[in-house]
């Protein structure tokens, strides 16, 4: 593994940061101990809040770890179409026993004030979401000796990235779970997303910066075909959410294989930017109605999410999940990364011409990526 990202971690695997609770302290940490680089969720948190997660995860391991951003939106909501939507959920506010909450709440999610912690207190990686950071930031964090990231969709963002002066770029599929981190939110390409595999393929050819592949992945030989497609990493997230250091709820951890949830959608229902999750009522209801309006719908459905939560109705939550969810596997995280290295080692010994369960030439699950 020969680039500067892959070198902080044994194995090329990436725990993806789930913003909401999902990606806590712990469940970096496991990841990190165990070879794997975990990743911090500032997203919808204070800059205080994201400082006080990065302490925490500093006394639980002294291993490379990484703290994701959201970049600021810009403003192109249509405000009545927010108002219509909002009315359409007022059934749902009466029913949860709660208030929608303020559609104008902010669109940076501190954006500055987190960037203003993460350069007076620097870690080893930074990535961002929802869009290319401006070139002066990339700058100003490698000055500090972070790592930066971009998540893209396209070969043309990618583009962007490596024009703007970004380490690495994780390819996010159309398979992924949760958020797509395109960086314009354009209703007319809600259904033109790509898959993993070809997206790889066509940024592999369109630049040089290193690939971090995300979308989909939930074993072992689906990194190797990865990182045999040009990746020099796999980033995972929906595998690691069902972890007991996860900090996802319950219910949430529990629909992944409940075959009650057959299958995933990307939705604009929860928050106004496509994003995949498990087909439940609420999505069912509310998604084709849904403006694209981030985070403006996002924080006016907050208050329903926590509610329905809170009464145990997983039909009003937004379930994320990649489209390989009920491959789950609920084991601690660090066992999860020895078997996903496993799992590497024994495809990359077939694909290698050896024998099943073989380590291949490398003699290790991590060894040999580029």
């Amino acid at each position: 593994m020969s680039s500067a990202l892959t070198d902080l971690c044994r194995y090329p695997i990436v725990q993806a940061p789930m913003a909401g609770g999902v990606s806590v302290p712990q469940l970096a940490a496991a990841v990190s101990e165990a070879g794997g680089l975990g990743f911090l969720a500032a997203g919808y948190k204070t800059a205080d809040g994201m400082y006080q997660e990065i302490k925490q995860l500093r006394g639980l391991t002294g291993r490379p770890f990484g703290v994701n951003l959201f970049t600021p939106q810009p403003e192109y909501a249509d405000p009545a179409a927010v108002e219509v939507y909002a009315n359409q959920l007022a059934g749902e506010a009466t029913w949860y026993e709660t208030e929608l909450g303020d559609p104008d709440s902010g669109r940076d999610d501190g954006y500055d004030a987190k960037l203003a912690v993460l350069l007076d207190n620097s870690v080893p990686v930074v990535s961002f979401h929802f869009g290319c950071p401006a070139p002066e930031v990339l700058a100003s964090l490698a000055a500090k000796g972070t790592l930066t990231l971009v998540t893209v969709t396209t070969a043309d963002e990618a583009l962007a990235v490596e024009r703007a002066g970004a380490d690495a770029v994780i390819v996010q599929g159309v398979e992924a779970g949760g958020h797509q981190g395109t960086h314009r939110d354009d209703p007319e390409r809600d259904c033109a997303g790509i898959g993993l595999l070809s997206l790889v393929a066509q940024v592999r050819e369109a630049v040089s910066l290193p690939i971090v592949a995300a979308g989909g992945i939930m074993r072992g030989s689906q990194i190797a075909a990865v990182l045999a497609a040009g990746a020099s990493a796999a980033q995972l997230g929906t595998a690691f959410l069902v972890t007991p250091e996860s900090g996802a709820n319950a219910l949430h951890k529990q629909a992944l294989t409940n075959p009650l949830f057959v299958r995933t959608e990307l939705t604009r229902a929860f928050s106004g930017r496509p994003a995949r999750g498990l087909v439940n009522r609420f999505m069912r209801e509310h998604g084709p109605y849904a403006p694209a309006a981030y985070p403006q719908v996002h924080h006016l459905t907050s208050g329903l999410r926590k509610a329905a939560a809170r009464s145990g109705d997983a039909q009003g939550m937004a379930l994320w999940a990649g489209q390989g969810h009920r491959m789950a596997r609920a084991v601690p995280a660090g066992q999860l990364v020895e078997l996903l290295a496993a799992e590497l080692a024994s495809a990359r010994g077939v694909l290698s011409g050896g024998p099943q369960g073989s380590s291949g030439p490398t003699g290790s699950a991590g060894g040999g990526a580029s």
